[in-house]
């Protein structure tokens, strides 16, 4: 058994590449061995957001604190919140983050394949962010 303990491993910032605004990674892990899950906790201050991505293998989102916004590809921006638990489809084109007045933290837990856990795509333009939910 590994345990991980909490502030064993220094905050990482999100990539400039994949994310918008201020985004930090903690306790980001990859399974070794036969196991290809990995993860990791993702904070999204106001405004911040991921580009758009897939995962070959699909990913599960855990929203443990504040509000976000999340889209996938063709659909509604949809709200967010503290305990939803959100499962996006193998393949699937979608992005999230927080809204434009709220951070957002949430577990992110996904497999690899291949060695690959994500496809990053195009970045979410500032015009397709703040369209918003609908009202």
């Amino acid at each position: 058994m590994h345990i991980a303990r909490n502030g064993s491993q220094p905050s990482v910032k999100g990539p400039a590449e994949f994310f918008t605004g201020n985004v930090r990674i903690d306790m980001g892990f990859q399974r070794s061995g036969t196991s290809r899950v990995g993860g990791g906790i993702v904070t999204f201050e106001p405004g911040a957001r991921s580009a758009w991505h897939t995962h070959p293998l699909g990913q599960t989102l855990i929203v443990t604190a504040g509000k976000g916004w999340t889209q996938c590809e063709g659909g509604p921006i949809v709200e967010i919140n503290a305990g939803d638990i959100l499962w996006c489809p193998p393949g699937h084109k979608h992005w999230h983050g927080a809204t434009p007045t709220t951070a957002m933290t949430h577990i992110a837990i996904q497999e690899a394949l291949d060695g690959k856990a994500v496809e990053w795509l195009d970045k979410v333009t500032d015009e397709e962010y703040l369209a918003g939910p609908p009202a």
